[in-house]
């Protein structure tokens, strides 16, 4: 499963460096659950975030939005992800955490290291295909810049 698991998370990394936004919310299951939080709220069990969503239709408002609606300044990401470590492997659950690094590039040029942290992932399979039923990112830094526009 380790493999499965270091493909797809390669792959979703992916999607969202080549801006390919519109293909995100295929990595999550209908009724999935993305959060992007601090460690200290995780720590305490707040439920505090900075992103959330409950479904992958929230996810598909969310990119609309961000493709439609949102004003921001643009850029893109670079992740550099670890090896996942599966925690948990069940008939039709996997549960893993991968650490990663995420650089920031800007339309200028100006590259820095935006994020670290990890995912915190519970993956369903169906079909012979591994969804994420929930992600949770878990940020490093409880300093996160306002520019979170695009997802992690």
């Amino acid at each position: 499963m380790f493999h499965h698991i270091l493909q797809a998370q390669s792959k979703y990394a992916k999607c969202i460096d080549d801006d390919r936004l519109e293909d995100w919310p295929s990595f999550f299951t209908d009724d999935c659950l993305y959060r992007v939080t601090t460690a200290d709220n995780e720590k305490h069990g707040l439920a505090a975030s900075v992103m959330f969503a409950d479904s992958r239709a929230a996810l598909i408002d969310r990119i609309t939005a961000l493709r439609e609606a949102n004003i921001y300044e643009r850029h893109s990401y670079r992740h550099i992800l670890s090896a996942p470590v599966v925690l948990s492997e069940a008939a039709h659950e996997v549960v893993s955490e991968t650490s990663f690094l995420l650089v920031r590039i800007m339309r200028d040029g100006v590259t820095d290291l935006f994020l670290s942290g990890r995912y915190q992932d519970k993956y369903c399979v169906e079909n012979d295909r591994l969804l994420l039923s929930e992600r949770i990112v878990v940020c490093d830094s409880s300093r996160i810049d306002t520019l979170l526009a695009i997802p992690v």
